[in-house]
């Protein structure tokens, strides 16, 4: 769409943008507020979005800057790469094979448990089926960080899972 509308492009992703809000904040309201937000800045910004390019990754990156600079954002991103670091170190445990059988609320528990570098990327790869090269521009990071961020993103969930159904908390 060449000569889309700012509603026309923005619109249909009302949903998909409102449910990455709500798991980054994990809160209703902050959620709304914060897409609220995005779609001003995007308003706001449209003239200088570029015709042609992928409007999705760059209204993505707007929700999400908008949430680094919120304060929650900046008390989350101020612990981010200790957390990496110490994530990145967990070695898988023969078990997860098991990690397969765990039902949906132990996987939105551990979700919502991870760092929010590591959960933002998982939604976006995994449930907004996003691209590599469009998850880079989303987060503004080269495609190889997104691959390894990737990785390590899959690997603490596999350990949370695995603490869990250990811990007996699971509904198998």
């Amino acid at each position: 769409m060449p000569d889309a509308t700012f509603e026309e492009l923005s619109m249909p992703l009302f949903d998909q943008l409102y449910n990455f809000a709500h798991w980054l904040t994990q809160d209703k309201s902050e959620a709304e507020d914060l897409v609220q937000e995005t779609y001003t800045k995007a308003l706001r910004g449209f003239s200088g979005f570029q015709a042609g390019t992928n409007f999705r990754a760059w209204i993505f990156r707007i929700l999400r800057n908008t949430f680094l600079t919120s304060r929650t954002g900046l008390k989350v991103a101020s612990h981010v790469e200790e957390e990496i670091e110490t994530l990145a170190s967990v070695d898988p445990s023969p078990e997860a094979v098991l990690i397969g059988k765990a039902n949906r609320g132990m996987v939105r528990q551990a979700l919502e448990e991870l760092s929010v570098p590591f959960r933002e990327i998982l939604l976006l790869c995994e449930v907004e089926e996003m691209a590599y090269d469009e998850i880079a521009q989303v987060l503004a990071i080269p495609v190889g960080t997104v691959m390894s961020r990737l990785h390590r993103a899959r690997k603490a969930l596999r350990t949370l899972l695995l603490e869990k159904f250990k811990g007996g908390s699971h509904g198998l």
